[in-house]
């Protein structure tokens, strides 16, 4: 019951952690493999949206830039962004405030902790939002700021809130004006998001987008994206997993320690059945037979108990982190069969060791 039980959690905690990536992550993301952007003909946009197993996709363009408003300033990055990007992103529905961009304008859609350490609201005309970024080149060793960087105004429509982490690192804009900005070529851009269709071969998509590209790209999944999440979250289950089966472990030694009890009671019962005829080996499975059969029952019956206490988590709320998030827990059959088949395999190697004594105590 107790290993279940945890084992939600953790699942839940997994998949609340979870969540704000999936909210803002594409399936699969297209990355230049050296440099910072490449270049896309209208022919290869129309093959990759021929791929099939692809929904939709968005191209972007990312840059670390310096934003500047009513004498604060602030270091982020700068995401172009096309008319499709709400259909592979999820972060236009997560607006704080405001409303999202639209194409082919100024307009801007900011994350909460930068409006915040900013102090900027929307649609402010008094004070210009500015954004500065480095002119390419091999190097730039003017002192005049207006030779060194380029700047251009935005207006803030929308304010948008995922998480504290998110919130503090994007700002979205209109795809064209950043390659205003950056001085980028109208085919030129630092990425490509795709979202894939359910039940899609993602290994095979991925294949004909870098043929399409050719090979000047690296596609990541979602997983890839976020490698030190996934791991974090993966080793916190194993070592939680772990710890408890110890635990259980521990009680086992108890369990078979009853086993070899009942063996050492039933030793006159045990011989008389040996006179009868009975081989060793089957008085042996009799107590192999019974110390399984107590795992079964005992494992059903946590498994019932942790099941319920699952399900009332999920359907009343009992254990609250905050007034309004409730302890995140996941009812899963996974979870089920891993407990029940660890339960078992453990069980059923005390049941071994503990009834190898029924046919020593015969001939004692």
């Amino acid at each position: 019951m107790a290993l279940f039980v945890v084992l939600s959690v953790f699942s839940g905690l997994r998949e609340f952690s979870l969540s704000f990536s999936n909210d803002f992550d594409p399936d699969l993301k297209v990355n230049p493999i050296s440099g910072k952007s490449f270049t896309i003909s209208p022919e290869q946009e129309t093959q990759i949206k021929n791929i099939n197993g692809i929904a939709s996709f968005s191209k972007i363009i990312e840059e670390r830039v310096l934003f500047s408003f009513n004498g604060k300033q602030q270091v982020s990055c700068l995401k172009g962004v096309d008319q499709n990007f709400s259909k592979v992103n999820k972060a236009s529905a997560k607006l704080f405030n405001g409303q999202w961009l639209k194409p082919n304008t100024y307009q801007c859609v900011v994350g909460y902790g930068i409006s915040e350490k900013l102090s900027l609201g929307l649609f402010d005309f008094n004070n210009p939002f500015e954004v500065y970024a480095p002119r390419p080149g091999k190097g730039n060793l003017s002192i005049n700021p207006e030779e060194a960087f380029k700047s251009s105004d935005l207006i803030p429509v929308g304010i948008y809130a995922i998480s504290e982490e998110l919130d503090s690192k994007y700002v979205f804009a209109d795809l064209s004006l950043v390659q205003e900005l950056l001085e980028y070529k109208p085919s030129q851009i630092s990425g490509i998001e795709l979202r894939t269709k359910p039940n899609s071969n993602q290994a095979e998509i991925i294949s004909q987008i870098q043929k399409t590209l050719n090979n000047k790209v690296e596609v990541k999944t979602r997983a890839e994206l976020n490698a030190t999440l996934y791991k974090m979250l993966n080793t916190e289950n194993i070592a939680i997993y772990l710890i408890f089966t110890l635990v259980i472990i521990m009680i086992l030694f108890a369990f078979s320690g009853a086993i070899i009890m009942m063996v050492l009671d039933k030793r006159d019962n045990l011989k008389t059945l040996y006179y009868l005829g009975t081989e060793p080996k089957k008085l042996k499975n009799i107590f192999l037979f019974q110390g399984t059969l107590l795992c079964a029952i005992g494992g059903i019956i946590g498994l019932l108990l942790g099941s319920i206490v699952v399900l009332l988590q999920l359907k009343f709320q009992l254990i609250m982190i905050t007034q309004s998030l409730a302890y995140p827990v996941v009812f899963s059959l996974k979870n089920i069969g891993i407990v029940f088949g660890t339960i078992m395999f453990l069980g059923f190697l005390a049941s071994l060791i503990a009834s190898s004594r029924a046919s020593k105590s015969v001939f004692d």
